[in-house]
């Protein structure tokens, strides 16, 4: 019988895998817990998103994808899905939903997940509300930084994508966040 990747507090209680973490048996994997020798890839961390976004016709966007993709340490609290407009699901309170327009093209299945894709989760990124005008959040910031560093997508194909976008709202601003993120990098 195969020994499962992930536990959940399905299988124990979550104070013994808590423990278990303190023991150094068990490190956690988003909502989930893991061996330390499990590799944290991006389908562990979509296996362990799986289990609170449960509704296959949930598509794991925004922070969540780019923690799956390994652009960030932790996931996000709550979790972040989407769901094209034309679908009604029920989500959990730690489930933050969000409807737009996506295409098959912007989603690719790891495991049992639907996740965005790099290119597709950088660009929601960049468009998603900032705390004031004109601004990234910053977790929202360290997420696109991050997907830029490991190389799961480049400037370029941000850009790209952007400019394919036309005239939805966000663009012009997604694009002056992206220069943004790199003005700090140039002047080093």
């Amino acid at each position: 019988m195969a020994r499962p990747r992930l536990l959940t507090s399905d299988d124990w209680p979550e104070s013994e895998l808590r423990a278990a973490v303190l023991a150094g048996e068990l490190v956690a994997v988003g909502p989930c817990w893991a061996s330390p020798a499990e590799p944290q890839t991006p389908s562990l961390r979509a296996e362990a998103a799986a289990w609170v976004l449960r509704d296959p016709r949930l598509i794991a966007g925004t922070r969540t994808a780019a923690w799956i993709w390994g652009a960030t340490s932790r996931p996000p609290a709550p979790l972040e899905a989407c769901i094209p407009p034309q679908i009604r699901v029920h989500v959990e309170a730690d489930v933050r939903l969000r409807e737009v327009i996506i295409g098959d093209d912007d989603v690719v299945r790891l495991g049992r997940l639907r996740v965005t894709t790099p290119a597709r989760t950088a660009v929601d990124l960049l468009r998603s509300p900032g705390t004031s005008a004109g601004t990234i959040g910053t977790a929202e910031a360290s997420a696109v930084h991050g997907l830029l560093e490991i190389g799961a997508v480049t400037t370029d194909e941000v850009v790209t994508r952007l400019s394919a976008l036309g005239t939805i709202p966000m663009v012009r601003q997604a694009e002056r966040r992206l220069r943004a993120l790199h003005e700090p990098a140039q002047r080093l």
